[in-house]
């Protein structure tokens, strides 16, 4: 009996199994390349292109380093790649994550582990780090929320909570096309990863 195909063909040339992902078929091109395509809010965002996850993943790993003055550069770069399994899952808004079930998670938390062992991060992050990184992915919630896809105040801070507006000053949400932000995306993980370097 045939089995059905768990692995996707990267441009890269990597085939990545999606049951059981190995660091060693994971490139940051291929990473970059699709969360610039994957659209945030189901693509129910204004403007003239896609808010991307990308384009997320970097404001993320911005709030992260303004609430964690001087956190180690490993962790910032964990805050860049926490998204990092929508570029072979995709992004799904959390109430179709609900209806889907525990499946979605257990192949998001298989890619994620792979993905940080590429990079040299743990498999699993410390407690603290986690709830640091999903405190800035709520932050940014809010702000897509307000800024781009038609929720008032009100309801964003009953959703998300409401943030610390030190934290945003100064930052926009930008729609960009996509390989503009793949490029930031690509640019901002080789920095982070030397930073890494002893």
């Amino acid at each position: 009996m045939k089995h059905p195909r768990a692995w996707q063909r990267m441009l890269s040339g990597r085939r990545l199994d999606l049951l059981d992902p190995t660091p060693m078929d994971i490139e940051v091109e291929d990473i970059a390349h699709g969360l610039a395509f994957v659209a945030r809010w189901n693509g129910q965002t204004r403007g003239d292109f896609a808010y991307s996850v990308a384009e997320h993943s970097l404001l993320v790993e911005t709030l992260f380093a303004r609430a964690n003055p001087g956190i180690a550069a490993r962790w910032r770069l964990a805050a860049l790649l926490h998204d990092a399994p929508e570029y072979v899952i995709g992004d799904m808004i959390s109430p179709v994550k609900s209806a889907v079930g525990p499946g979605y998670a257990v192949l998001d938390e298989r890619l994620t582990a792979a993905v940080h062992l590429r990079f040299g991060l743990p498999a699993v992050l410390p407690g603290a780090i986690k709830a640091a990184i999903k405190a800035a992915d709520r932050v940014s919630a809010w702000a897509e929320a307000v800024e781009i896809a038609g929720f008032s105040k009100v309801e964003a801070d009953d959703l998300f909570g409401k943030p610390d507006a030190l934290l945003l000053r100064g930052l926009e949400i930008r729609l960009r096309p996509p390989a503009e932000v793949r490029a930031d995306y690509v640019s901002r993980h080789l920095e982070l990863l030397s930073d890494c370097t002893p």
